[in-house]
């Protein structure tokens, strides 16, 4: 197991498969970098350096009291990246809360050594709703989220990962077993790092960093996406970086690194490639046959 020593000496655990130019997959909250684990095998076996860690306080990582803040996280990043020798040719992907880090990695460190960037269900660039961030989540929202994490946390995050994947009633995108993995992941995480990390991405405005992301950006979210809504999220990131591609999954709800695994791991290896994503959606469309009428 490699772990790599921030400069506040905490110790985040970090998996290194593969070799090539480096890809670092960064988890959303509250998992872990197993919860990359299927995309990494994949773009490992593709020819890619395959970096995932733990964020301090989740996973194996260290559970620090403070440093649950966004400066801390990028600082992170950049040590992990010092620590693994991955310092050129660097693609960032970013899950969730982890495209805050991609994007205060980008204007707090100048983006050293990336060359691209990915924002998968991101929270960039702003979360909250305020009078000039309308479409955002209320504030009401997140204080009813700690509230039920300090009342009962496991029994929270059973209900949080239905929404995260979009378990309804008639809607089962992922098996049970999938949601007792994701909730083992979640309780592997400290209380304090669980409240702090939700903190900071829920109140952290990304919109002054984003300037800062001068690469090529690939942006994909879920249509349906309750838990990070679309339109305060990616279709207002993609308005703002400049050199972007906005890819949105109709009808798909958070958790696209399980509900829609496949087309995610093509869209990257399209984007890694430099090829144009979706590309391979499309053919496979294209050649499907045929149904006769009354076939379903």
């Amino acid at each position: 197991m490699a772990y790599a020593e921030t400069r506040d000496g905490t110790k985040i655990y970090y998996k290194d498969w593969g070799a090539g130019n480096p890809v670092i997959l960064i988890h959303g909250w509250p998992l872990s970098s197993d919860s990359w684990d299927a995309v990494a095998d994949a773009l490992a076996n593709a020819g890619h350096r395959v970096i995932a860690y733990d964020r301090r306080g989740f996973g194996r990582s260290d559970q620090m009291w403070d440093g649950y803040d966004y400066d801390t996280f990028a600082d992170d990043l950049a040590d992990v990246m010092k620590a693994s020798g991955a310092t050129e040719n660097v693609t960032l992907v970013g899950f969730s809360m982890g495209g805050g880090e991609v994007a205060r990695y980008m204007s707090l460190h100048n983006g050293a050594g990336v060359v691209r960037a990915a924002l998968i269900a991101s929270v960039v660039p702003y979360m909250l709703q305020t009078d000039d961030n309308p479409d955002g989540v209320p504030q009401e929202t997140f204080e009813q989220m700690t509230q039920g994490m300090l009342d009962d946390r496991p029994a929270f995050m059973k209900t949080f990962l239905n929404d995260f994947f979009g378990v309804g009633w008639l809607s089962k995108p992922v098996s049970s077993a999938v949601l007792d993995w994701a909730w083992g992941l979640t309780m592997q995480a400290g209380l304090r790092p669980t409240l702090k990390a939700a903190e900071a991405f829920a109140t952290t405005d990304f919109r002054g960093d984003l300037p800062s992301i001068n690469v090529p950006t690939l942006i994909i979210h879920g249509t349906a996406d309750k838990t990070v809504p679309i339109d305060a999220t990616a279709r207002m990131a993609a308005s703002l970086i400049d050199d972007v591609q906005l890819v949105e999954y109709e009808g798909s709800p958070h958790g696209i690194f399980e509900t829609d695994r496949d087309r995610l791991i093509g869209d990257l290896m399209a984007f890694l490639n430099n090829e144009d994503v979706g590309v391979h959606e499309i053919q496979e469309q294209l050649i499907d046959p045929v149904l006769p009428m009354g076939t379903f």
